[in-house]
This record gives structure tokens, C-alpha cells and sequence, in this order.
């Protein structure tokens, strides 16, 4: 049966994107009135499209939208709870906890195959998951959420001529192939890309001055990502032990508060210089050097020539050793 499904689901995106009536009846635990709120899924953040109320317990949204697509559920403030559409009407019981661990979601197809797989992706062997259902959006998604960071330009050009046609459209696709061209612009031997952004006071910034003195990290962070802040006190022991052979940090925050990047700042005692232009995953800088999940780096020489790439640990510690010796 299950074999059964993901076939059904994937025959289904031979069709590509239609518009049609999304109808979702839902019931909220241990909420009686108030709101849920609809949102799009673009560029890793939720976009909201419409909203409806909740009368003892119980909702039901309609809204029309494009499928097969990717869309988010929340209840007020929370964050919403991704689920997959696939042109059929859907049943929803929203757990309103941050998690969304007990949330339930049936009539979706494609929402049944991401939820096999959503926990375990690292077990995945994506080529063969995309060879298996090449039309399916989740073969898609997950080589666009959970990979493209992974591999390089050469292997994602390979994966992507695995998905079938009907997606080569989808935000997904069209994303994993500008990050191929960025990759190979960002690859070790290639020069860095320039580029100008706003430090902590609000004054302009630019990479290329930092060059002329010795190495330079270009450390892609946020306060809000948690492997950032437990990699930041290797990151200030490294700094202080090399500081004064002129290593360098330039820290890049994909952060969406300046107050609290600001704190991030100050709490975890980042002393070096840092620009950011506070715009989430539309950072211009992590778009121009295809940065997707943070903590990311790029060391870079003297001259602004990539030596390095998403060193971190005792990685970075021994490549600094080895080019301080």
C-alpha cells in the first residue's frame, strides 16, 4: 500500500502546477476560537496569504492556490507547520506547540511521503530517491532543502537531470540551478566575490578592503541558529590565537532583528567586524556566495582567493595551524 501511494503521488506531478480550491478542514488542540493563518513556502520562509477563524475548535480554509506546492498552517504567532499539497481536500488537527509534533494532516499524498522520509534525510541515498520518483515535488524539495549545501556543482547538475520535466519550473529546481553556477564561482582556487554591507553602526563595509594582511574568514552566521552560537567560542579562541599575525573575521549575519544580532554579538564577545542588511535567508551576501544552511565560511587568502570552504572544529583549527606555521 504504501509502494502504492508514493507511485500515485508521483504519476500525479506529471501534470506540473495547476491552480485550484485548496479546502482544509481542521480542528485546533485545546483552542476554541481565535485564528489560523495560511502561509506560501519561498526561499526557505513562510509568506502569508490568507487567514480564518476558528468557531468552537474547529476551522476550515479555502483559498485558492497553485499545486503541487508547498504551504505552511500556524495558529497565531507559532511557526507554521509545513505541509504538502497535492490538489485533493485536506484534514488538519493543528498542535499549537512550537514543534508541531502531534500535528496530524491526511488526504495529502505528497504530505505521506515527506513524512517518511522528514527525519530520517540523512539516511537518504538522494540519487536513488530521485531516480524512484523523479516527478515527485518531495524528490525536489529535499534535494533543494536538505542537500544542495552538501554537493558539489557537478552533483547537483547530475541529481537535477534525474527530476522529470514537469519540475524543472518549481522554485525548487530554478534555486539548485543558480546555486550550481554560484558553486563554481565559490570554489577553492576561484577569487571571492566582492561585495559592500552595512557594520553594527550602519557604515558601509567592503571584503575587498580587508585585504593585504593575511587570511580572512568570512563567517556566515545568525543569532538565531543555535550550531552558530556553540561554534562561535571556537571561532573567538582561534581569532585571539592569531589575531595578531593579522587573521581576520569578517562575520556575515543572516539575522531579521538588528537588536538581536546586536546581542549575539555581545553575548557570545564577537570582537571582530560584522555587516549584515538584516534580511533573513535574503541576505544578498549569503545569495551571492550560495550560503543555504549557516554556520557557513569561506577562508580566504591575503589576496581574496578562496583557500577554504565550512571549516569548522578542529578542521579550521588544523587549517590555520597548518597556514600559520
Amino acid at each position: 500500500m504504501k509502494k502504492i501511494f508514493l507511485m500515485l503521488a508521483a504519476a500525479a506531478l506529471m501534470f506540473g502546477c495547476n491552480s485550484y480550491n485548496l479546502s482544509i478542514n481542521g480542528t485546533v488542540d485545546g483552542v476554541a476560537i481565535g485564528k489560523v493563518y495560511l502561509h506560501k513556502f519561498n526561499n526557505k520562509m513562510f509568506q502569508l496569504i490568507d487567514s480564518a477563524e476558528i468557531v468552537n475548535g474547529a476551522f476550515v480554509v479555502k483559498a485558492n492556490v497553485e499545486t503541487p506546492e508547498i504551504y505552511g498552517l500556524s495558529y497565531g504567532k507559532k511557526s507554521p507547520y509545513m505541509i504538502f499539497t497535492d490538489g485533493n481536500p485536506l484534514t488538519v488537527k493543528l498542535d499549537t506547540n512550537y514543534n508541531h509534533q502531534q500535528t496530524v494532516v491526511s488526504g495529502s499524498l505528497l504530505q505521506e511521503q515527506f513524512d517518511q522520509i522528514k527525519t530520517n534525510y540523512d539516511d537518504l541515498n538522494i540519487e536513488e530517491y530521485i531516480t524512484q520518483y523523479p516527478a515527485s515535488l518531495v524528490s525536489a524539495y529535499v534535494l533543494y532543502r536538505f542537500f544542495s549545501y552538501r554537493l558539489s556543482a557537478e552533483e547537483l547538475r547530475h541529481d537535477v537531470s534525474l527530476l522529470d520535466k514537469s519540475l524543472q519550473n518549481t522554485q525548487y529546481v530554478k534555486t539548485i540551478s543558480e546555486l550550481i553556477e554560484i558553486y563554481e564561482s565559490v570554489a577553492i582556487g576561484k577569487t571571492a566575490p566582492d561585495f559592500t554591507e552595512n557594520n553594527t553602526e550602519g557604515y558601509p563595509v567592503k571584503l575587498s578592503d580587508l585585504y593585504g594582511k593575511s587570511y580572512i574568514l568570512l563567517d556566515f552566521w545568525a543569532s538565531w541558529c543555535p550550531p552558530c552560537r556553540q561554534e562561535n567560542p571556537n571561532i573567538v579562541a582561534l581569532y585571539n590565537q592569531y589575531k595578531d599575525k593579522g587573521f581576520n573575521i569578517l562575520g556575515v549575519s543572516l539575522d531579521k532583528s538588528k537588536e538581536r544580532w546586536l546581542k549575539g554579538i555581545h553575548d557570545d564577545n564577537l570582537t571582530w567586524t560584522h555587516v549584515s542588511d538584516i534580511q533573513y535567508w535574503n541576505s544578498a551576501a549569503a545569495k551571492l556566495y550560495g550560503v543555504r544552511a549557516i554556520p557557513s565560511n569561506f577562508l580566504l587568502d591575503k589576496d581574496g582567493v578562496i583557500v577554504g570552504k565550512n571549516l569548522r572544529g578542529e578542521d579550521l583549527k588544523n587549517k590555520l595551524a597548518e597556514l600559520y606555521q
